[in-house]
């Protein structure tokens, strides 16, 4: 059986009609072809019943039958849509004039067969038919599958997330489906038949002609893919970002070649990348930003221990307050903090007896720096108290009370039944940490040593905000007793170097490094604004630059430096393509950092100052005004 009758399920049938029997039985025996059926009827009205329920690729009609003879049973089905089409073969015994020929051709009949009938002469012509017939129903098969596929490919096309379009060999739009219509929104009315050069998707700054390009090498020949890259502009003029995925069809014949277009809206994707990107870059500066603190801790506090004991319970003490901190913040995915609940976390960890801290004040939240900053003051201030305060006998009290008026918060500290007080002799870590931790955000941090009790008060801004530039413009930092540092081997001259930084500890840490090897520190600067002005009123000679402060971009910064050739590194967690767009060939110390390469930083950017200027235009000296 051929593949025609396989995929169809049914053999071809041929209708033979005769009132005789036997002839019947004769045709029978001789039609024996392999997938044929040969379906019999006696009469003219049951070929008709026949044909109602039946296709037939042939029907053999006896011409001469009682009650409806061949002639009249062929034109009724002439006059039926359904067996109009099916090819006739008349059969007869009766020898005939041309007439009666004429007759059964003018009833659509295609043959007229003399009985007896030569079997071989009739298998060749059953075979004709049989043969268009097969060749019909491949046809049909054949259509219906190609109709599907379109199907297939029309529902794909419509339903896609993709837009799907196609271009002819001529680089014109000659399909563009719905989900074409939806990812842009334009209708199909207004883009089949346009160039695909007058496409207004294709953005001309957005590469059309490199995707042009691209589109013509495709159609070159063969089968071909390729993806490119391209920004597409949608109906209601929205730039996106998307991938163009292209398949080339190769032409055969007559039908050209075409190319079938999926375009992927990559638009959010790239967001998020890009989003991805600056999270581990902030992340990475976060990270680091505490490795400093933290080393600008243990520095300061061994500068100023008095034994490796005091040293070792101070510095885990602060890194306890420190930390919990950082867990309260990432409760709150690092918005803000509780004031309460940082004074009830120290309470926990039994920094205070609750029954000897008097709270009084509502609850405010804190931002993430200035939670931080609270937390390692709450400490120094209870870890001060236990030691020399009112927390050192069994009867002293503390009362912390607390205010907010508009954006700023003020604080009380106030220590009562302890032991008597008086004026320290030398000041430690502790109460130098307190005094500067806040003052690069503004703040101000005010003690009072009277003998009833420690009395400290507090004005911090919940919003930072830089200090006049002329409060810390070409000043040395607050020099509190410390042992001094090892004197450098090759002691830098009097020169003023700018410190750009928003962690209080970190810059308290610069800015004595700075005073070791022999310069002049400046600031520090916590804000762009505030190192902008003082850039132009102290006119530093070097600069140290924070890569971020407080989520604003140190670019303007510099870019000022550049521009007034004062020689700057940054001192920065964040990597190097994180840098201001321009500057990131300038030297980088990272975080946290270590003295020695603090000071070499020091020595390379005075080096390359004493070099540049000499080369440096008049009215561009180092320390003018632009």
């Amino acid at each position: 059986m051929s593949d025609s009758v396989t995929r169809a399920g049914s053999p071809i049938r041929i209708l033979a009609v005769d009132d005789v029997p036997e002839n019947l039985v004769a045709l029978e025996a001789a039609l024996d072809q392999v997938g044929v059926e040969l379906v019999t009827a006696a009469s003219g009205f049951e070929a008709l019943e026949l044909l109602l329920r039946n296709d037939f690729a042939l029907a053999l009609l006896d011409v001469q039958m009682p009650g409806m003879d061949g002639f009249e049973l062929a034109e009724l089905m002439r006059g039926a849509e359904r067996t109009r089409r099916v090819p006739i073969i008349f059969l007869t015994a009766i020898a005939t004039d041309e007439r009666r020929k004429f007759r059964g051709f003018e009833t659509g009949a295609v043959d007229y067969l003399l009985k007896p009938l030569d079997i071989t002469v009739l298998n060749s012509k059953v075979a004709v038919f049989v043969e268009l017939a097969r060749q019909r129903r491949e046809i049909a098969f054949q259509r219906d599958e190609l109709g599907a596929a379109l199907g297939r490919l029309r529902a794909h096309g419509d339903n896609s997330p993709l837009a799907v379009l196609e271009i002819d060999s001529t680089l014109r739009i000659v399909g563009w489906y719905r989900s074409a219509e939806r990812t842009l929104g334009y209708p199909a009315a207004e883009i089949l038949g346009l160039p695909l050069a007058q496409a207004p998707f294709l953005p001309p700054n957005g590469g059309r002609v490199a995707f042009l390009a691209g589109m013509g090498a495709l159609l070159e020949g063969g089968d071909r893919r390729a993806m490119q890259e391209h920004r597409f502009a949608r109906a209601d003029g929205a730039l996106r970002e998307g991938e163009w995925y292209c398949s080339s069809l190769a032409g055969s014949g007559a039908r050209p070649g075409s190319v079938m277009i999926e375009l992927l809206d990559v638009t959010e994707r790239r967001r998020g990348e890009e989003t991805q990107r600056l999270l581990i870059g902030e992340l990475n500066h976060r990270v680091k930003n505490t490795l400093a603190t933290v080393q600008a801790i243990a520095s300061q506090g061994f500068r100023h221990a008095r034994s490796e004991k005091e040293f070792q319970d101070a510095f885990t003490g602060r890194l306890q307050a420190l930390s919990r901190a950082h867990s309260m913040l990432s409760a709150t995915t690092w918005e803000s903090a509780g004031l309460r609940a940082l004074i009830a976390d120290q309470v926990a960890i039994g920094a205070v007896g609750e029954d000897r801290l008097l709270l009084d004040g509502p609850d405010v939240d804190l931002p993430p720096e200035l939670a931080l900053r609270f937390s390692l003051i709450f400490h120094e201030l209870a870890t001060n108290a236990h030691k020399y305060g009112a927390l050192s006998n069994a009867t002293g009290t503390v009362r912390l009370a607390w205010s907010r008026t508009d954006g700023v918060l003020s604080l009380e500290w106030a220590e009562h039944g302890g032991p008597p007080v008086s004026p320290p002799a030398r000041r430690g870590f502790g109460s130098t940490l307190i005094e500067h931790s806040m003052a690069a955000d503004g703040a101000r941090i005010v003690s009072d040593f009277a003998p009833e009790g420690v009395r400290w008060t507090m004005t911090l801004p919940l919003r930072v905000e830089a200090p006049a530039a002329a409060a810390c413009a070409a000043r040395k930092s607050p020099a509190p007793a410390r042992p001094p540092a090892p004197p450098a081997s090759d002691p830098l001259p009097p020169i003023r170097v700018l410190v750009v930084e928003d962690e209080p500890l970190v810059a308290m840490e610069l800015m004595m490094e700075i005073e070791d090897a022999g310069a002049i520190a400046i600031g520090p600067a916590t804000s762009c604004d505030h190192a902008l002005s003082l850039i132009r009123e102290a006119r530093p000679d070097l600069a140290l630059l924070d890569g971020n402060l407080n989520g604003e971009k140190i670019d303007a910064v510099a870019d000022l430096l550049a521009a007034r050739h004062t020689p700057f590194a940054f001192v920065s967690g964040y990597d190097r393509d994180q840098l201001p767009h321009g500057h990131s060939d300038r030297p980088m110390l990272g975080k946290p950092f270590v003295v020695p390469d603090v000071h070499a930083m020091l020595r390379r950017l005075a080096a390359e100052a004493d070099a540049r200027q000499p080369d440096i235009p008049a009215g561009e000296a180092i320390g003018s005004d632009l």
